[in-house]
């Protein structure tokens, strides 16, 4: 009778534990919904125990929260980037539009930020926005558009995060394109960006 031994688990250093948890649960998010991340649910994924996760966030809503300041700060990364980059060159909008509206559609933030609000956990928006705050205070320098950025930033937010939410259901019963918000908001930043002092 043969045994076959177990497989050896590597020894993760804790950012590196920390890290493979924020991806499974970035994983969870996108195929299952927010439901989904949970520390037991991480860590079957991750092959470590609870107790590990818990060590590391505390609690559910404490993975939650590091997995939305993750998320958070990737896009906001992403966003002023690309911003800076077409600065230097030619002015479409359509970029950021597309950035915005799938970190909180197919990238998972605005479910996992409405679910986390959902369940209670009142500063769940924090990481979102400090980071939107961040970057507005960032790029408030060069912006010459005809609206100030943070009306820009707080119509393409609240676009960006309502069509993640209910964008689907409801220009399918207004028998309107899928992509129609997203439209809308590129149209009013073009708007905006064409209408220059």
């Amino acid at each position: 009778m043969s045994v076959t031994p177990l497989p050896v688990r590597r020894r993760l250093s804790p950012e590196e534990s920390r890290d493979a948890a924020l991806d499974a649960a970035r994983e969870l998010l996108v195929e299952l919904g927010p439901q989904a991340v949970t520390l037991k649910a991480v860590a079957a994924k991750i092959g470590r125990t609870h107790a590990n996760l818990l060590h590391h966030f505390g609690s559910a809503a404490g993975l939650q929260k590091a997995l939305i300041e993750r998320m958070a700060g990737f896009i906001t990364t992403t966003i002023r980037d690309t911003v800076f980059r077409q600065r230097a060159s030619e002015h479409d909008p359509r970029e950021v539009v597309d950035l915005a509206f799938d970190a909180f559609d197919t990238g998972g933030a605005g479910a996992l930020a409405s679910w986390m609000i959902l369940s209670g956990n009142e500063d769940a928006l924090d990481p979102i926005l400090k980071a939107i705050h961040d970057l507005v205070d960032e790029l408030r320098d060069d912006h010459h558009d005809a609206l100030p950025i943070e009306d820009e930033t707080l119509q393409l937010v609240i676009m960006a995060l309502g069509d993640a939410l209910f964008g689907a259901p409801l220009t399918r019963v207004l028998g309107l394109p899928r992509e129609r918000a997203r439209e809308l908001a590129y149209a009013a930043m073009i708007g905006s960006a064409g209408s220059r002092d």
